[in-house]
């Protein structure tokens, strides 16, 4: 005799888990599991149906599997022992899917539009996948833990996502926002924002006294990069914090040129970090994703109604990919700076090259500001020719680095900002900003480093004499 009822043995145990308060919703020891791998052959996995008799012991079985897990505390040694907190690539390899009942080893994908609901009153967990989805919020949950956020958001791109945080600031409010940022970023504070009533001030954010003075009592958004894109200025997030508190306003840090990896700003004062997540996070130049880590819950509830309202969110697929690149993220991190570092020394000391911005090198005004937020210098780095003809000439010569905008994937990527992704900012305003057009950018893949040293020496003592 079976009985039509929607079990699932996890949730059972979690519901007497409830009624006893002791946190355990998924087992982990191999006895309790086993126990329950007995009872769940019971389980009719075709019609969902179980029969009473295996209902019944899972009901009288459950609370001593939850004890058994909870443990009393016999026989050990040390019951107030602690695990140490894991590195993040161990994170990043054992962090608990908490939505599959299945415990796949990889994160499932729930390529789904909508889910079916228990009943015509009652709401499951998920409705609609604009609104949540399994696969988002693992990657979410993840990326938190990973930023030591409170809550994580995953949108359609970084863009998306800093447009989201945009819409935090009203009419005749403030954005007081750096003034060397990723050129995407400037054209939405420069073009989009203000036609909302947003009054915007660009400021040198790694002068203190300019940001001072810039941040006033309709302050509502504080807006940095450090390093800056293209130029690699390092901005001294925690005092900018503090001068942002004072007037209640909120920080936002773009970290995607660090990762979490490399630099937790939230652990610096910031409020929210911005990642593009097309960058390092995945890794891969297959997919486009940004991500947002807060503090507060307040906070993380605003940004969470504007992720559904504005229906911006990141979509199954979208968010399986970049749960699966982010497995290597360390890995690459790691290897991509060390050939970085190689590659700045070597360009500081070319005779074609004027100058190099790289905040891992001990000459760079920011160096020492820089380690004391961040544990690297990452794998971007620009530099200047004094040249746009010899500029050109090694974007369009070199072999092993692709043409393009962008940063933070296993290929290595060269491009001129002037004419790519900071394009849009008009020529004499870049030139204001120090942002010349014989500045090059490169991206560090993961390629043999002294084949990429050979490529753009051969490149530099190619072109064409100044």
């Amino acid at each position: 005799m079976t009985c039509s009822l929607p079990i699932d043995f996890k949730s059972r145990i979690a519901a007497v888990d409830r009624k006893s308060q002791v946190f355990a919703p998924t087992l982990t020891h191999p006895a309790a599991r086993y126990s329950c791998m007995k009872l769940a052959r019971s389980i009719n996995c075709c019609s969902i149906q179980m029969d009473t008799s295996a209902a019944a012991e899972v009901d009288r079985v459950a609370p001593e599997v939850v004890r058994f897990v909870a443990g009393s505390g016999d026989g050990v040694a040390d019951s107030n022992l602690k695990r140490p907190q894991p590195s993040v690539s161990t994170l990043l390899m054992n962090f608990d899917n908490e939505f599959d009942p299945y415990d796949a080893v990889s994160t499932p994908l729930y390529q789904t539009a909508t889910f079916k609901q228990p009943s015509a009153t009652e709401n499951g967990p998920y409705d609609y996948t604009r609104s949540g989805n399994p696969t988002r919020h693992d990657l979410e949950s993840l990326l938190a833990k990973l930023d030591v956020a409170d809550r994580a958001f995953c949108f359609t791109s970084g863009m998306a996502a800093l447009t989201a945080v945009t819409r935090l600031v009203g009419a005749g409010e403030e954005i007081v926002a750096g003034d060397d940022l990723y050129g995407g970023s400037d054209r939405l504070l420069s073009q989009v924002v203000p036609k909302g009533g947003v009054v915007v001030k660009r400021v040198n954010m790694a002068d203190l006294d300019q940001v001072e003075e810039a941040i006033g009592v309709k302050t509502r958004l504080v807006w940095l990069e450090s390093p800056t894109n293209p130029r690699m200025q390092i901005c001294d997030v925690r005092k900018i914090a503090e001068l942002a508190r004072k007037h209640g306003a909120l920080v936002l840090v773009d970290n995607s040129i660090m990762s979490p990896v490399l630099s937790r700003p939230l652990e610096l004062g910031a409020d929210i970090v911005v990642h593009s997540a097309t960058k390092f996070i995945n890794g891969h130049s297959d997919v486009m994703a940004g991500v947002l880590a807060v503090k507060g819950e307040k906070l993380a509830k605003e940004l969470y109604f504007l992720q559904n309202a504005e229906g911006s969110g990141l979509a199954p697929y979208d968010c399986w990919l970049v749960r699966r690149g982010i497995k290597t993220m360390v890995l690459r991190v790691k290897a991509q700076q060390e050939s970085a570092q190689k590659i700045a020394e070597f360009l500081s000391s070319h005779p074609r090259v004027k100058k190099v911005n790289y905040a891992g090198l001990p000459t760079h005004p920011g160096h020492a500001l820089h380690f004391t937020q961040a544990s690297g210098g990452g794998s971007v780095l620009s530099f200047l020719t004094g040249s746009l003809a010899l500029s050109k000439h090694v974007v369009e010569s070199v072999k092993y680095f692709s043409i393009t905008v962008s940063f933070g994937s296993v290929k290595s990527l060269i491009s001129l900002p002037c004419f790519m992704s900071h394009a849009s900012i008009p020529a004499a305003v870049r030139e204001s900003r120090g942002l010349t057009e014989d500045l090059v950018r490169i991206s560090v893949g993961i390629e043999d480093v002294e084949d990429l040293i050979a490529d753009l020496d051969y490149a530099l003592k190619t072109g064409p004499l100044l």
